[in-house]
């Protein structure tokens, strides 16, 4: 007995232990051990569903409205391979047609022409007007006084307010034939012009109007942009020696880039709208064409000649390249470290 007392008083701590079911019992670790992890942070589907019912309930009106307008029509694309007749066959039973639509699109000269004019005007619109905006941006915000940056930012959006029918009223007051330039040239002894019928000066004339029209509105984003840039920033530099030059080209500009890539990549996806109505509304004066763009096109050849077929093909195009374009800016975009449309 004595023997098997010693035993059992020199047996492990852990032994002992693990017989009476102690802290260190193979029982005890299953206990302390974590329970199995719920997905979603603890939260399940319903649970999450009936927390958040008041925003989702806030949402659906919007949700709805984008899924009636902007989902739903994507059953009229299936046009584009039809022989379409709204009047004698509905969508249904118009017969099929294959790609007869596209290849009378794509054997029409005018469509080309279009789609050059297009292209012609996006890329000066590029080059003038957006640059153009961020210059307005970074002039407004330099302004000291706040009352007279809330009348300048006053004076630019005030145009963006005008319907386009005014807008090239205005221009045609000031540069048409009959305008108030022409006539004070010809009051001085010199010819007069007529650049609302010019055809060679057409593009630039259209991203005048759009600059002068839309020009302060687009100011708005890049001056939310600035506003978040902290002044510790300019203090800093200034203390470092940097002038208002070397201010703007390392804390402002920077502090621009992802908002300037962001919108770069969305004008670029949207480069094949470049205003129906403004074209619309002079394609007479210059003639077709050196005015005539996709939209127009469509408008003409497919809604106007009621050849819905052909505009369908026209629409689907335009959706397919606007959709390779903003890939490939947003990938430009990635390549530059900036984060574009959406995240890799």
């Amino acid at each position: 007995m004595a023997l098997d007392t010693g035993s059992r008083a020199g047996e492990p701590r852990r032994a002992r232990s693990a017989r009476r079911g102690g802290p260190g019992s193979p029982d005890d670790s299953a206990a302390s051990a974590p329970p199995p992890a719920v997905p979603d942070g603890g939260i399940r589907w319903w649970q999450r569903l009936r927390r958040d019912r008041t925003l989702l309930l806030m949402v659906a009106p919007a949700v709805g409205l984008l899924a009636l307008f902007n989902y739903v029509p994507l059953i009229w694309t299936t046009v584009a391979f039809k022989d379409y007749d709204p009047f004698t066959q509905g969508l249904w039973t118009s017969p099929w047609v294959g790609l007869d639509n596209f290849n009378l699109l794509f054997d029409d000269s005018r469509f080309w022409d279009a789609f050059t004019n297009t292209l012609g005007i996006t890329f000066i619109q590029l080059v003038l007007f957006f640059p153009l905006t961020i210059a307005l941006a970074l002039l407004v915000n330099s302004v000291l006084s706040q009352r007279i940056r809330g009348l300048v930012q006053s004076i630019l959006y005030l145009p963006h307010f005008f319907s386009w029918v005014l807008v090239i009223t205005v221009f045609q007051q000031m540069l048409g034939g009959a305008g108030l330039l022409a006539q004070q040239l010809r009051q001085h002894g010199y010819e007069g012009f007529d650049l609302m019928t010019d055809p060679g000066v057409f593009k630039f004339l259209v991203t005048a109007q759009l600059v002068w029209k839309d020009g302060g509105w687009g100011v708005i984003v890049f001056l939310a942009a600035l506003s978040a840039v902290s002044q510790d920033l300019y203090e800093a530099a200034a203390v470092d020696g940097a002038n208002r030059w070397r201010r703007m080209w390392h804390v402002t500009l920077p502090a621009l880039r992802p908002v300037i890539a962001l919108l770069l990549v969305l004008r670029v996806g949207d480069s094949l709208t470049v205003g129906f109505e403004q074209i619309l509304l002079q394609r007479d004066a210059v003639g077709p064409g050196a005015s005539e763009v996709f939209d127009t096109y469509v408008w003409w050849v497919g809604i106007a000649n009621t050849d819905y077929g052909i505009a369908a093909a026209g629409g689907l195009i335009k959706g397919a390249f606007s959709l390779v374009l903003v890939l490939i800016a947003n990938k430009v975009a990635h390549m530059l470290g900036e984060q574009g449309v959406y995240q890799k």
